[in-house]
């Protein structure tokens, strides 16, 4: 039929004439809606119309409205992408501006198993990231060199490099594991239970973690020993960072409270309240050799501490979104990640006390939508701020933050295979004694100072050598008497003194001791001398002094009533 028709040339049925939907409220959201033309993705929006098309009438005004809400948020994401104090600079224009080394900080990894965190080494050319479902990778980040990529299968919570990026710990669900390299398992560290958090102190060679039993232990990785653990008798901890200048490890705890740790004392050297709820975070700037320290707690602020008088916060303000991750950069500026933004502020404005909680200026502030802020790292030596997130890693350049000037002998970023041995091998013939880990550093090497205490008197019977004895040297009844608290009734041995009266010398006392044995009763004597008054040692001193003065009368009877001479035989008379 439809072939006789098109030959006849003979007119088609009528089409229904379509019908247009007019929204009324269409205008009125587009008068809301408006985007900046500079700001607008040409690509986007004939995408975006050409999609438009294609829906049915009915969803046309909802599609629109979505579309405009999706470029209202990419504008707003890229003014707050932005460079305050340089007219709204946003990364992309950092990443233009920048040179080609520098545009290679600005990546983004998208990683399984998140959320993730990140370590970088000591010169800022390896990075290891670990996730907390299990997958651990380290690697040299500027040339994408993949040293170890491993699938633990179970919760990790931290990772670190030990002494270079040969080897680095992992804080796995129940254990601390030693990786080489290549990923080969080295050492289980089963002292180290259920640890939340890993540090490495280089110049002791020394790995320090703490875990959910609330203990801090030292192990030393040159050796293999356990050297001490510290009970904190504050529950679990989650916030640990050290003091690059003296070696002091900072401890963030459930209640609040602020520690510091150093292996040679069993308590903490320092014991702070620093927030009214958990402490989420602990950083200390290196900058200023370790004066400020900054700390975040789960109440939603964030504040700044002057380590020299602990007096009280130097700056406070509150941080949207929750706990925040805090990390000092080598040139003083700190990093706040919380929520989905992550904030820069530069010294000295950070570290100027001023009262109240005003927020300090922005130096910088990023957007990443990935929540939540797992960690926030500065790439030594590099303007690059590593953050890391629920999908993985993201790296943004935040310029002069890094030190630009880098010790070769300290840390080379160039370094070969030859120069890692040979620093390595240096590096365990400097090695520092845990015991000279101190709050203040300057005291190891300084002058001793002079002993309160100190006296002429002399334990040998002869005159001082024209300085006094020192009191820790006496003798413990020297020491007592002058403390006002020897027993002055105390007899003294009979033994020890010569005939006429005077006190023998430690050779004439070994002559002495050379002629024969003691009486039982001497040595009864010796044993049972004490500093305090007893009963039964008077009365046999009683007893001696008796026998003494009647051997005494009767000889002086036989002599005439003169006394005669003690003779060498008289030892052997009865008496």
């Amino acid at each position: 039929m439809d072939a006789l028709i098109a030959k006849a040339d003979a007119l088609g049925p009528r089409q229904k004439k379509r019908k247009i939907f007019h929204d009324s409220t269409e205008n009125s959201v587009k008068k809301r809606t408006a985007v900046p033309k500079s700001l607008q993705d040409k690509d986007l929006a004939l995408n975006n119309s050409s999609e438009m098309q294609l829906k049915p009438p009915a969803q046309r005004p909802c599609w629109k409205m979505q579309t405009c809400y999706s470029l209202r948020t990419r504008a707003s994401c890229r003014r707050r992408e932005t460079l305050s104090g340089h007219g709204g600079v946003s990364q992309s224009e950092i990443v233009e501006g920048a040179g080609q080394d520098a545009t290679r900080g600005r990546r983004e990894w998208k990683l399984d198993g998140g959320p993730c965190r990140s370590r970088y080494t000591r010169n800022g050319r390896h990075l290891a990231i670990v996730g907390s479902m299990g997958h651990a990778a380290t690697f040299d980040w500027l040339t994408g060199t993949l040293h170890a990529e491993l699938q633990l299968q179970e919760t990790c919570r931290d990772i670190t490099f030990l002494h270079d990026h040969s080897h680095f710990a992992v804080a796995q669900k129940k254990y601390v594991f030693i990786y080489d390299r290549d990923g080969v398992e080295l050492h289980c560290l089963k002292a180290h239970i259920e640890p939340t958090r890993l540090e490495f102190l280089p110049y002791h060679w020394l790995l320090a973690s703490i875990g959910n039993a609330g203990y801090l232990k030292y192990q030393d990785t040159s050796t293999g020993q356990l050297l001490v653990e510290h009970r904190t008798k504050f529950g679990a901890c989650s916030a640990m960072t050290q003091n690059l200048h003296n070696a002091v490890i900072h401890l963030g705890h459930q209640n609040g409270c602020v520690t510091l740790w150093t292996p040679n004392l069993p308590h903490p050297a320092v014991q702070l309240l620093a927030h009214l709820g958990p402490v989420a975070s602990v950083s200390v700037d290196p900058s200023t050799g370790g004066r400020y320290m900054a700390t975040a707690g789960r109440d939603s602020t964030v504040k700044v501490w002057d380590c020299r008088n602990w007096k009280g916060a130097v700056r406070e303000w509150s941080a949207r979104g929750g706990p925040a991750e805090l990390e000092w950069s080598q040139r003083g500026a700190l990093a706040v990640a919380s929520g989905g933004t992550v904030n820069v502020y530069t010294s000295p404005t950070i570290q100027q006390p001023m009262h109240g909680s005003t927020q300090p200026p922005l130096y910088l502030t990023h957007p990443i939508p990935r929540r939540p802020l797992n960690s926030v790292r500065f790439a030594p030596f590099q303007d690059v701020l590593t953050v890391g997130h629920a999908e993985g890693l993201s790296s943004v350049l935040v310029p002069g933050v890094g030190e630009p000037n880098f010790d070769s002998a300290e840390a080379d970023p160039f370094e070969n295979r030859k120069a890692r041995r040979e620093k390595e091998v240096k590096a365990l013939l400097d090695k520092i004694q845990p015991d000279m880990i101190t709050l203040d550093p300057e005291l190891i090497g300084s002058l001793a100072s002079e002993p309160k205490l100190s006296t002429t008197t002399t334990f040998d019977g002869k005159p001082p050598r024209g300085a006094e004895t020192p009191f820790a040297r006496l003798p413990r009844l020297e020491r007592l008497r002058v403390q006002g608290r020897a027993d002055e009734s105390e007899v003294v041995d009979p033994d020890d003194t010569a005939p006429d009266g005077r006190k023998l010398t430690k050779e004439e006392k070994e002559r002495k001791k050379m002629r024969g044995k003691g009486k039982s009763l001497k040595r009864f004597l010796r044993k049972q001398r004490k500093n305090v008054i007893d009963p039964t040692a008077v009365a046999i001193r009683a007893k001696l002094e008796k026998q003494r003065e009647e051997r005494k009368a009767k000889a002086k009877e036989q002599a005439g009533g003169e006394p005669r001479k003690p003779s060498a035989l008289d030892r052997f008379a009865r008496g």
